[in-house]
């Protein structure tokens, strides 16, 4: 099959990433093979492949927000049948049995494994999933529009349910790209007023088409007082700037994977009067489940921007850059 491969992870506009032949993945006994249909673009991909994130496999296929069929069954694998839909999504496996999965926090057991960094992902004609972290999808919606749901949508939902927006609090979103656009309709259909804060004229105008009070710069304070912010963009010096628009008692819950340097931060201004700090690691199954059936509920859709998926390079630059709005997917054109 033909595959996209991290060889040499470093800028993506000088070579980084490299369309190459690969074996046809081969399902472990509790796995599916899964032929991709399309893998949504994620801010992590760009993240393993240009090295802001340690390498975990040399040679690795980003992409994580896959949906596609079922096209090998393990061995030990019962429930799933050939051509079926499914999901594969950022969180692969754990262990089960640590002290955090016993409590349900499994997106924090240290023997957990991420698809497109630790193992093969979906920027390929063929990828495996874990039979048990492999998602059922709704049926009425098309394999482009699900496709940011698995990452985009999930981690921006655990974000919203870490930020601890009060009923019909005052919401603040830092950076408006494919996450923060998913949460943003969640937080609106709760009873929220949500504020966005971001760089890019386009997204703004996105944001007030989707019922934002407000669109405003990045480094703007908000019209009002926030009683949660959510921090969406990579950028560490916003913490301070998001942390002053908060009231007293504020959450401000920071989504990303990776972050750049924090600035030292003032307390007085910044932290007094009870505000807290908050980060987001990943995410549960629960946490998927529950954002999947908000969203059939909701009609939270993705505002999507496609590419074959022979142009990776191309996807992920513009994401780099901020050329588009909402979110972009890989349709598979390889196979």
């Amino acid at each position: 099959m033909r595959a996209w491969s991290v060889v040499a992870p470093g800028p993506v506009a000088e070579g980084s990433l490299r369309l190459m032949e690969k074996p046809v993945p081969v399902p472990g006994d509790d796995e599916l093979l899964v032929r991709v249909r399309v893998c949504g673009v994620c801010r992590t991909d760009l993240h393993v492949t240009e090295g802001d994130l340690p390498e975990h496999r040399a040679g690795v296929t980003p992409g994580h927000e896959v949906v596609g069929e079922v096209a090998g069954l393990g061995a030990a694998v019962r429930g799933f049948v050939m051509g079926e839909r499914v999901g594969a999504a950022w969180l692969r496996r754990t262990d089960g049995t640590c002290a955090y999965c016993v409590r349900g926090a499994e997106n924090l057991c240290p023997s957990s494994r991420y698809t497109g960094w630790d193992a093969d992902g979906g920027y390929a004609e063929y990828t495996t999933v874990p039979a048990a972290f492999a998602h059922r999808l709704p049926g009425d919606v098309d394999d482009v529009a699900l496709a940011p749901l698995l990452c985009a949508g999930i981690i921006g939902y655990r974000a919203l349910r870490r930020a601890a927006l009060p009923p019909g609090g005052r919401l603040g979103l830092y950076g408006f790209g494919g996450s923060a656009h998913l949460c943003a309709q969640v937080a609106l259909a709760e009873g929220a007023t949500v504020h966005v804060l971001t760089r890019g004229a386009a997204a703004r105008r996105l944001a007030l088409d989707l019922g934002a009070a407000s669109a405003r710069d990045a480094y703007a304070m908000p019209p009002e007082p926030l009683d949660s912010a959510i921090l969406f963009a990579p950028a560490g010096d916003l913490v301070p700037v998001a942390l002053r628009a908060l009231d007293r008692g504020g959450v401000l819950s920071i989504a990303g994977i990776h972050l750049s340097d924090v600035p030292p931060l003032r307390y007085e201004s910044e932290l007094f009067y009870e505000k807290e700090v908050r980060s987001v690691t990943s995410n549960t199954r629960a946490d998927a489940r529950e954002f999947l059936a908000l969203a059939a509920r909701h009609g939270v859709r993705a505002t999507t921007h496609t590419y074959p998926l022979s142009q990776a390079v191309q996807a992920l630059g513009d994401l780099g850059a901020g050329r588009f709005d909402g979110a972009a997917v890989l349709v598979n054109d390889l196979s």
